[in-house]
């Protein structure tokens, strides 16, 4: 049997940051709580990583920014990261993954944005 998957190949989800960045730290954590494994790529150190950034989210550099296959996230929630990761990197979910629920920001967010 043949794999179909064409991000076998892939190790990690590639996890944009910036240091003091709230939301990167809180989705960071989430995700290594969960045993998402990462390479992380500091756009302050690496003008190459900023730049990924900016042709992600519309010329700004925007974190956390996620590349997940051919799936681009800025600052998404721990179950879109999952979600993205089922259908572009499967074989990089945890087995038995368990995926936190949104807290209230994250409800009321998720809300205004229509998710």
């Amino acid at each position: 049997m043949t794999n179909t998957n064409p991000n076998a190949h892939l190790d990690a989800i590639d996890f944009y940051w910036r240091p003091g960045c709230p939301f990167c730290s809180g989705l960071e954590s989430k995700l290594a709580k969960m045993g998402i494994p990462m390479a992380k790529h500091n756009i302050w150190d690496n003008p190459a990583d900023a730049a990924v950034v900016r042709s992600i989210a519309d010329g700004n550099e925007t974190v956390p920014t996620l590349v997940i296959g051919d799936a681009k996230m800025v600052n998404p929630s721990p179950a879109q990261v999952v979600q993205a990761m089922t259908n572009q990197t499967p074989h990089l979910l945890p087995e038995g993954i368990d995926v936190p629920e949104p807290g209230k920001a994250g409800r009321m967010i998720n809300r205004l944005l229509g998710g």
